[in-house]
């Protein structure tokens, strides 16, 4: 996704922050630089745009760069705000909480043939769970990056690289900043066991779980996400 997919929760916010940013992740905006694909040269990519002591928001796979932010430059993260979150996106013998390894790749070949296809299918999958599906899918094919001498496609492909190789859960522990974690119950990308986990395993986090919903939600709850987010702002973590 573009940034647009933040305005209407940044409008929403406006009385919150004097200081409201919406950097693109790399080759999702005008830049063309394309680091290496890894969650660390992602985050490294994106750490000049967060001002010291930022409340960090991030969706799906930018919780997991929000995450690797907080624990690199813990000077620069205060809060941090995840949601739609897993601390691995994959499943594995000793991790239940992800999608099916089988899957996952099937999304990486699927992308190497037919990258508009896949980009479908995927967006389809953030819509399971929600009410509205035909309208939620409309909404998102808004913000996606559009092809630019191939550099969307690209881009697609490095992200589905960092969730199929990213794996969080060694580090939860150093992590030391407040976290909010808001989740749809009926995410069928990041399941719900997943986040129930991460309040687990992060010292200092709570789990905001929000019914009849999936993954999507900045854009199919944006009014709940701001209601958490409002709350976590005021909270005593101490």
């Amino acid at each position: 996704m573009t940034p647009a997919i933040w305005q209407a929760m940044a409008a929403a916010l406006d009385d919150e922050a004097s200081d409201i940013r919406m950097p693109a992740l790399p080759g999702h905006g005008t830049d063309t630089t394309r680091p290496r694909n890894s969650l660390a040269a992602w985050a490294e990519a994106l750490a000049p745009a967060l001002p010291r002591d930022a409340i960090l928001i991030g969706w799906s796979l930018g919780a997991l760069l929000a995450l690797e932010l907080a624990r690199v430059r813990p000077q620069q993260v205060a809060r941090l705000v995840l949601i739609g979150s897993t601390p691995r996106f994959v499943a594995s013998p000793d991790w239940p909480h992800g999608l099916d390894e089988k899957t996952v790749q099937g999304f990486i070949e699927g992308h190497a043939r037919d990258p508009a296809a896949t980009l479908r299918r995927f967006l389809a999958l953030q819509t399971l769970g929600e009410d509205a599906r035909n309208h939620l899918l409309r909404k998102l094919s808004e913000t996606v990056c559009t092809p630019r001498d191939g550099q969307a496609h690209q881009t697609l492909a490095d992200g589905l690289h960092i969730l199929a190789t990213t794996d969080l859960r060694a580090s939860l522990a150093a992590i030391g900043q407040p976290v909010c974690l808001i989740h749809g119950n009926g995410d069928a990308l990041m399941p719900p066991a997943a986040a129930r986990w991460l309040a687990d395993a992060l010292p200092r986090a709570r789990l905001h779980m929000l019914a009849h919903r999936g993954h999507a939600l900045p854009v199919s709850a944006c009014d709940e996400c701001v209601a958490a987010i409002r709350a976590h702002l005021r909270a005593d973590f101490d």
